[in-house]
């Protein structure tokens, strides 16, 4: 069993110029996938999208069943004027059109910047031929093949081929019970010191503002470095075992965040919307990987608990926010502390507000290993820490583009 959805290789990354794009791969493209993308773009109901890029635009329409390209902008078209180098990370698939957003990457001259957004599943669906989901397509079943239990909470003494058929279905796990209360307690100490620590621009930490305009640390970066305990749990067997369920072999966690979940938070990036973990991009080059949470206090209706929607990974869905097209319902994951959570990273997920008491959740994950023949890139981890240090004020990125 595999949830290996993987079908381009870092390897093969380069700088595309625009014309080479706009008159080489995208014609190329459409020779293919025209049909798919056109029927994905009228299921949408989306309007055209003409591409910015130096000067020069193109438009990708729908006509009589199929998309065609267009040169210059139809007058029906929405316009997202493209940065340099953006154009190339969206036909790669190392960027979604939330992702570009995300960096500043693209601004909208014509049309709603949601239209913008509403397109990642059709240009997936020209790019790399997977088809936009279609209301009705998705049936999830048990290994007997009744109705999946989507409320089922499993523990470690479960049968694994029983858990490994569940996320392949439900793309998430609910795991109780895997650390001790004490182990959770000693965590929260941790996390406390570390918040309290943090400091606005540190690059080490996001976030997020009160209903009176206090800013409060939200999220830990590299939470590991800052605990011993956890250090230790990550590579405890009652975790590590995880790597090992799907037959993909994924790698084991190296490092993990600490999350707060504060009462009354109105900006920043706390309680998260509707996103998927690849909702940035590279979806073709690592899922599906785990992310696993750990609850280091229990989380519930009062306290915010982790929003999923069963099924999502197997659906070619928009990078951000809940597609209107997907009609699977969502569920909460009711938690106590020590539990652990699982979701697919293509699984879309959502952190609820908490209404009467804080939460406590530590984030980590287990990769796919390289695909045979393929090179990894070469980022230096300040890299990384600096990307993830840029998404804390990430809304403002967004507005901006939107106006």
């Amino acid at each position: 069993m595999s949830i290996d959805q993987r079908t381009r290789l870092y390897k093969d990354i380069r700088a595309i110029e625009r014309d080479e794009i706009f008159d080489g791969l995208l014609p190329s493209s459409l020779a293919q996938n025209a049909g798919l993308a056109g029927r994905g773009l009228r299921h949408k109901k989306l309007p055209s999208i003409a591409l910015e890029d130096a000067g020069r635009t193109v438009t990708l329409a729908e006509r009589n069943g199929d998309m065609v390209l267009i040169e210059g902008a139809s007058p029906d078209a929405s316009i997202a004027s493209l940065q340099p180098g953006a154009l190339s990370e969206l036909v790669q698939d190392q960027r979604t059109t939330m992702g570009l957003a995300m960096m500043a990457q693209v601004k909208m001259t014509r049309g709603d910047f949601a239209d913008f957004i509403g397109w990642e599943s059709v240009f997936r669906a020209l790019l790399d031929a997977r088809p936009v989901y279609e209301a009705g397509r998705l049936t999830l079943r048990d290994r007997r093949g009744d109705p999946l239990d989507l409320s089922r909470r499993f523990t470690l003494a479960d049968d694994r081929d029983e858990i490994a058929h569940f996320l392949q279905e439900a793309g998430f796990l609910h795991i109780g019970g895997v650390f001790r209360e004490e182990e959770m307690d000693a965590v929260a100490a941790d996390l406390d010191v570390a918040l309290q620590a943090a400091e606005p621009d540190d690059g080490m930490s996001w976030w997020a503002g009160t209903s009176t305009g206090e800013k409060l640390p939200v999220r830990v970066l590299s939470f590991h470095e800052k605990s011993d305990i956890l250090q230790e749990l990550l590579r405890d067997d009652r975790l590590v075992w995880l790597g090992e369920i799907t037959g993909d072999k994924h790698v084991s966690p190296s490092g993990a965040e600490g999350l707060i979940k504060p009462l009354d938070i109105q900006t920043g990036l706390s309680d998260l919307p509707w996103h998927k973990d690849c909702g940035q991009g590279s979806h073709s080059y690592m899922c599906n990987a785990m992310t696993v949470g750990i609850s280091v206090t229990g989380a519930d209706e009062e306290s915010g608990a982790l929003g999923v929607l069963p099924g999502s990974h197997r659906a070619s869905l928009q990078a951000a926010g809940l597609d209107p097209t997907f009609d699977l319902p969502s569920r909460k994951l009711s938690t106590e502390t020590g539990d652990v959570t699982v979701h697919c990273s293509d699984t879309f997920h959502r952190a609820y507000s908490p209404k009467k008491r804080p939460r406590k959740v530590v984030y980590t994950g287990f990769r796919q290993p390289k695909l045979p023949g393929d090179i990894l890139p070469e980022v230096s981890m300040a890299k990384v820490k600096a990307d993830r240090a840029k998404l804390t004020d990430v809304q403002d990125r967004i507005a901006a583009a939107e106006a």
